[in-house]
């Protein structure tokens, strides 16, 4: 059992984490909690020295860390590097936590469960979601995309570059919904876009276009509707190009702030064995983000 003074030394492994707000998220919930030893650092590989996540979480283990978020660009490759996985992590190919136990390293999957929290959280009851368009066929993307049929999504459609990638996760999610006729997931890449769009009912990005250090859209904004929803993981910037363009013409919107908050809930119990304030957590993450929305409008 956790006790309020003990050491706990998380780490977040990815690329370009400068903007990142998780450990002053974490951080602040943890000292809500009286977590004395509660510690959250950034350990990025696009720094140097160290440019894989295999070595990045056996030198942060060997310096006693005793949980991890995964993000952005090693959650699939990460995997090879545990000694186990929970369930969720398994079936969608994808782990963004790591926790220390007595058996080893087990990897788990939290972005599924906060995005679809997020779906239900920020969209009107009722609103159509059957037909979806979705960007992005990686760690983030697996998530999400189970994350979409369990929301009611029947008609997937998964876009990508990397063909191998959507093969890969059309295949998997076809396996995990086998016996489903209703369901119907079809890979393609970006010159499929006009025509997928024009018929669904929503459109996510989980790619990495509209970060702060990747600006632009997945695709051509002028393709969406005022009938559109659309939804964004990414959530620095707040207001992502692809979001932007949505406000514009009315569209529902499911910003990344909404997973990101949903998700690090989810990771927190798992790392401390503690159940967080999520409410107090939204509220905190809106007090980090008020500098940055005054800016924008300055």
């Amino acid at each position: 059992m956790i006790t309020t003074n003990q050491q706990l030394s998380m780490g977040l492994i990815g690329e370009h984490l400068g903007s990142s707000l998780s450990p002053a998220i974490h951080e602040a919930e943890a000292a809500a909690l009286g977590l004395a030893g509660f510690s959250y650092q950034r350990l990025d590989t696009a720094q140097g020295p160290i440019t894989t996540p295999g070595e990045m979480l056996a030198t942060a283990l060997s310096n006693g860390f005793t949980g991890f978020n995964i993000t952005h660009p090693w959650k699939q490759e990460i995997m090879a590097y545990l000694d186990a996985l929970a369930p969720e992590a398994k079936a969608l190919g994808a782990v963004n936590t790591v926790v220390l136990t007595a058996s080893g390293t087990i990897g788990h999957n939290t972005d599924y469960s906060g995005f679809l929290s997020g779906l239900r959280r920020s969209l009107a009851a009722g609103t159509a979601a059957e037909n979806v368009v979705l960007f992005g066929a990686g760690g983030a993307g697996s998530a999400v995309a189970q994350a979409l049929i369990d929301f009611g999504a029947t008609t997937l459609h998964l876009i990508d570059t990397d063909v191998g990638r959507r093969d890969s996760l059309r295949e998997m999610l076809l396996a995990a919904h086998s016996g489903k006729s209703e369901i119907t997931i079809v890979a393609g890449g970006p010159d499929n876009a006009a025509a997928w769009i024009q018929e669904a009912d929503g459109v996510i990005n989980a790619t990495p276009l509209g970060m702060e250090h990747l600006p632009g859209t997945p695709f051509d904004v002028s393709l969406l509707r005022s009938t559109h929803w659309v939804a964004d993981v990414i959530y620095r910037p707040v207001d992502t190009e692809l979001l932007l363009a949505a406000a514009a013409i009315g569209c529902q919107r499911v910003g990344g702030t909404t997973m990101l908050i949903e998700q690090a809930a989810d990771t927190f119990v798992l790392l401390t064995g503690m159940e967080p304030d999520r409410e107090r957590m939204r509220a905190h993450l809106a007090n980090l983000l008020e500098p940055a929305a005054g800016a924008a409008t300055n």
